[in-house]
């Protein structure tokens, strides 16, 4: 007779398929030598156990080959490239990543295919390479009316010897017509609700990695919702990202190390979220129930600066409506009205944004609390003064501020500013140290300001500040033709004793309406090739067929083209965020 446990065993065998696996090797709890011959024997690839595709449901083209108990050192993995201009992607694995995972990590494969992976390591002393082959599945995506293609097509059009290898995440979304059907009662931006699209190209314009955020997305739940943003990919190598009201960490697997809410009170996360030397997050967000100085109980827009702990403790707050001037309107009234950031109407387009006292409260560009009157879509911290520098792309092109909630300069035209913020308006200047004159807006010289810009960013290697400079409301006015606005990536020197400007290099501007980005877009030193790393994201956003983005990395102080891929987005009207170069070798190793 069998015993109850024995039954329940035979069972198990019998459903499992595992008929020739003895009762006895599975009842001693797997440590029978016939157990370890099965796990061992689960592929018949290579010596380790079996290959699990997309292990943590949110990287389709990921895979972990288990470990199958083995000992193994010296890893290093290929995956290697599709046809004969297909990319290959190298990097080693060091023994913690082994470890997390309990297997060597698989990434940057491509979809729907058979693909062809080289793994060497050291087993017992000796170097054993093992050649495996995994077919993947096809890339989903969310499908909308709009789109004329089922997802982003990546063109490359230059790419020069020796950048073959680079990997860029773009940071996109599609169109959502439906996207506004749950708001905060007193304002806010909860209705700021895109579908996200994550993925990373090869310079062979092959997709080899993309985010299936379904997991933890959900437009019906307002911890669910919003748009993914200010992607970085930190130090150790994982990536850092917001949407709506949480924020997030997790590795290039798809392993979600983090997800956290904002600390009660604040709300509706966009742009960016940055990791600190001490490990704190600084992140943008916006107040809910803000009394206002008359009495008025608001939801604020865009305009606070968090700095949070790794377990998510609120340890600093920076309310711009007490720092800086949230009734200037400068250049608020000098803006486009078709584009203030994601917030598109091309009926609009090229027509002047009206701000009225009474307006209602909520994501629109207006004065005072609860309107979208800053819209600081990037934030930087500089340890040497323990300052922060964000870009408020309504009021300036950069702001420096300290702890202290004391304004250190201002980078931006000087029109509107008045009292003390007056006196920290940076004075721009030729090479020569002479000074440059500017009038409404408008300066003599090699010199302007960054316009409606996006990521005032510190280049720490060379000391200066580089900012994408999208060009809307140049001068404080609209031009007569909208096809004679252009863009810029930008890098500034900034002498804080002297409390100067220098515009010390340019990019874009010969190049454009084409090249043109209303909104969106990101510029940033990439110090391992000496290039400025340029994303002109929303390229293209007012024509009715298509939005083609734009990736560059230009050879640094020159307008040397290095690399260009042109984005053929899946829809009009469809703008990317960002774009980020991807280094591997920094996640495994």
């Amino acid at each position: 007779m069998f015993k109850k446990s024995q039954l329940y065993i035979g069972l198990f065998v019998i459903c499992s398929g595992l008929s020739g696996v003895s009762i006895n090797a599975l009842a001693d709890g797997g440590g029978s030598l016939a157990a370890k011959k099965m796990l061992a024997a689960s592929t018949a690839q290579g010596q380790l156990g079996a290959i699990d595709v997309n292990p943590y449901g949110n990287a389709p083209l990921t895979a972990v080959i288990d470990l199958a108990g083995k000992h193994i050192t010296d890893v290093e993995v290929t995956v290697h490239g599709k046809g004969e201009n297909g990319v290959n992607i190298n990097y080693p694995v060091d023994s913690e990543t082994l470890q997390t995972h309990d297997g060597v990590p698989l990434f940057g494969l491509y979809a729907n295919y058979r693909n062809n992976i080289t793994v060497s390591y050291k087993l017992d002393g000796k170097k054993i390479v093992e050649k495996y082959k995994l077919q993947t599945g096809g890339i989903s995506t969310k499908y909308n009316e709009l789109m004329v293609r089922p997802f982003p097509e990546v063109e490359p059009i230059t790419v020069a010897k020796g950048f073959e290898d680079r990997l860029y995440w773009i940071n996109s979304q599609t169109s959502n017509r439906y996207h506004k059907d749950i708001k905060w009662a007193n304002g806010g931006s909860l209705d700021w609700n895109y579908q996200s699209v994550n993925y990373i190209t090869d310079t062979n314009g092959d997709i080899r990695w993309i985010l299936d955020d379904s997991s933890f997305t959900d437009d019906q739940n307002i911890m669910g919702r919003g748009f993914i943003m200010g992607v970085h990919q930190v130090s150790n190598g994982e990536i850092i990202f917001g949407k709506g009201q949480k924020y997030y960490r997790m590795d290039l697997l798809g392993r979600m190390i983090k997800s956290l809410p904002l600390p009660r009170g604040y709300s509706d996360f966009s742009h960016e979220i940055r990791e600190m030397d001490n490990g704190h997050y600084l992140i943008r967000a916006a107040k809910r129930n803000y009394v206002k100085p008359s009495g008025e109980i608001v939801t604020t827009v865009r305009d606070h600066i968090l700095e949070v702990d790794q377990s998510g403790n609120l340890v600093e707050v920076w309310d711009l409506n007490t720092i800086l001037d949230p009734m200037r309107d400068t250049l608020l009234v000098a803006l486009d009205a078709g584009a203030v950031c994601l917030n598109v109407d091309d009926t609009l387009s090229g027509k002047k944004v009206k701000i009225e006292p009474d307006m209602p409260y909520g994501d629109i560009p207006g004065v005072g609390a609860g309107r979208n009157w800053a819209h600081v879509n990037s934030i930087d911290y500089d340890e040497k003064d323990d300052t922060i520098i964000i870009s408020p792309r309504h009021q300036a092109t950069a702001i420096k501020i300290g702890r202290d909630k004391k304004v250190k300069w201002i980078l931006g035209a000087p029109d509107g500013w008045t009292g003390e913020l007056a006196t920290k308006v940076l004075q721009p200047v030729d090479s020569k140290g002479n000074d440059i004159s500017c009038t409404l807006g408008k300066c003599d010289g090699d010199f302007d300001w960054g316009w409606t810009q996006h990521t005032s960013w510190l280049n720490k290697e060379k000391n200066t500040l580089t900012v994408f400079d999208n060009g809307d409301g140049r001068g404080f006015e609209q031009p007569a033709i909208p096809s004679m606005k252009y863009s810029r990536a930008v890098e500034y020197k900034i002498n804080e004793d002297d409390m100067t400007v220098e515009q010390v290099w340019e990019y874009g501007k010969e190049r454009g309406y084409d090249w043109f980005s209303a909104i969106t877009s990101v510029t940033n030193y990439e110090a391992d090739k000496d290039t400025m790393f340029i994303f002109s994201a929303s390229a293209g956003l007012f024509n009715k067929d298509w939005t083609k983005p734009v990736l560059n990395e230009i050879k640094y102080g020159t307008d040397e083209v290095m690399v260009e891929l042109q984005i053929h987005n899946a829809g009009p009207r469809e703008p990317s965020y960002r774009a980020l170069v991807i280094k591997p070798e920094k996640a495994f190793h």
